[in-house]
């Protein structure tokens, strides 16, 4: 076996162990109002580490991440690969910086995630998976890991996270309507560059 074969090999079991504990983690009930329904999904050989801001009321309802609207745009038009693929957990490990769908603030949409759940679940994730890239969804995600600087302009950069390519994307949600407008290189040029980065490394044709 290859370092990385024993690596992922001796991962594998720390990290089902970790969403075992994620899973039982009720730490925002009380700030939350309701019972949280935290979220895991991937195995520790994962290809692509995706990481977003936080799962919706339908992944809280479901249990599956990106499972809605933005989701299926973010599948189908942004990486242009089918639900089997994006759900095939030794291409995809799927995370965000909280867990666990924190509820709506009023007039103002979902609350924002606990930076805390990041600092305490997602480190230990971050360690234990093996992947090649990264991708980051939407602003909150993006300013995680790299504070103080616009995700505009992060958009259209390469960028290197723990030495690794990363990527970031705008959120995939029809209320971002205007930063599409206002950037339509997005999807003429950079949107184009990610899904070959992403097909390739999976090996799905072009």
């Amino acid at each position: 076996m290859t370092a990385k074969n024993d690596t992922v090999s001796g991962n594998t079991e720390k990290l089902q162990n970790l969403h075992k504990e994620i899973q039982a983690c009720r730490q925002c009930q009380a700030s939350f109002g309701f019972e949280p329904h935290p979220v895991v999904f991937g195995n520790a050989n994962a290809k692509i580490m995706q990481i977003s801001q936080a799962p919706s009321r339908s992944v809280h309802l479901t249990g599956k991440p990106f499972h809605d609207a933005s989701g299926k745009r973010l599948r189908s038009e942004w990486y242009g690969i089918s639900d089997e693929v994006f759900y095939q957990p030794d291409y995809f490990y799927i995370v965000s910086i909280a867990h666990c769908y924190p509820g709506k603030h009023p007039g103002k949409g979902d609350r924002r995630p606990p930076v805390h759940c990041a600092d305490r679940w997602l480190s230990q994730e971050l360690a234990l998976v093996q992947n090649e890239i990264y991708i980051l969804i939407g602003g909150y995600a993006a300013a995680y890991f790299f504070p103080r600087i616009p995700l505009t302009d992060l958009v259209f950069q390469n960028l290197t996270l723990y030495g690794k390519p990363a990527y970031a994307l705008p959120h995939p949600s029809p209320l971002n309507r205007k930063w599409f407008q206002d950037h339509p290189a997005f999807g003429q040029t950079r949107l184009k560059e990610i899904r070959r980065v992403i097909h390739t490394l999976l090996q799905l044709p072009s």
